[in-house]
């Protein structure tokens, strides 16, 4: 099974004021999932023609954590059918306590097609 972990120290560019997405300096649900993703991308092992895309997401963000908080990121492959790849993921905070859970599914793609196929923006 491939796994990733990422650990981010919590700063005030972190927090739900700053993401806006809510008004307290704590970690903000965003940056979480961001924090979790980016474990996802960590673990595959993809060629440089390839890259992957997140699909769907499913977290629960359990306990807040405050700037100047160590918060370590770990994405779990669960499953894979094709191009599609599931993750577990989990955030624990230094002390041990459970930050976020829940489940990342990406889809591997091909760089150049993938691009080739978005229209640019006022066209």
């Amino acid at each position: 099974m491939d796994t990733a972990t990422v650990t981010h120290l919590v700063t005030a560019d972190d927090t739900a004021r700053a993401l806006g997405s809510g008004d307290l300096d704590v970690l903000a649900t965003p940056r979480v999932l961001a924090w979790c993703e980016e474990a996802t991308c960590a673990a595959l092992d993809l060629d440089a023609a390839q890259t992957s895309v997140g699909t769907r997401v499913d977290l629960e963000h359990l306990a807040a954590s405050p700037v100047g908080a160590r918060v370590t990121a770990t994405a779990t492959v669960v499953h894979t059918d094709g191009r599609l790849v599931r993750f577990q993921v989990a955030a624990h905070d230094a002390g041990g306590t459970l930050v976020a859970t829940g489940e990342v599914r990406r889809v591997v793609v091909d760089r150049e097609r993938f691009l080739a196929r978005i229209a640019p923006v006022g066209d």
